[in-house]
């Protein structure tokens, strides 16, 4: 597996300080199921990603472990254009990815997630 595909521990986001920047000055995004934050910012790694159920769309903890699962492979298969471009733009990015809408099959959460990242650079291109 090439290492573009993997999503290793250093690319997770875990800071709460760096988390409360990305809400409190961050961009705010929507793609269906998908909330997306996002927060350029000067640190390394490229990109740092939260991902997130919340407790109040998903009662159960294991609704919301199934729903984090897939959201973060479905992240790790089809997050090499965002890279190319964070690359080129030689940017880093904080993100967060809120999974809010109802439970989605895999293949289905696969497009919507290509759609979403499609949204963020777009928008990076933007700024």
């Amino acid at each position: 597996m090439p290492a573009a595909e993997g999503f290793p521990k250093a690319e997770h986001l875990c800071s709460r300080r760096l988390i409360e920047q990305l809400y409190t000055e961050g961009k705010h995004l929507r793609c269906y199921p998908y909330s997306i934050q996002l927060r350029i910012v000067d640190e390394e790694p490229l990109c740092q990603t939260l991902i997130v159920a919340p407790k109040r769309h998903f009662r159960h903890a294991v609704d919301r472990n199934r729903q984090k699962r897939l959201t973060r492979e479905c992240f790790r298969r089809t997050k090499a254009p965002l890279y190319e471009c964070l690359k080129s733009q030689q940017r880093h990015l904080n993100l967060a990815l809120v999974y809010t809408g109802s439970p989605l099959p895999y293949s289905t959460l696969l497009q919507r997630m290509k759609k979403a990242i499609d949204l963020i650079i777009k928008e990076l291109n933007s700024l």
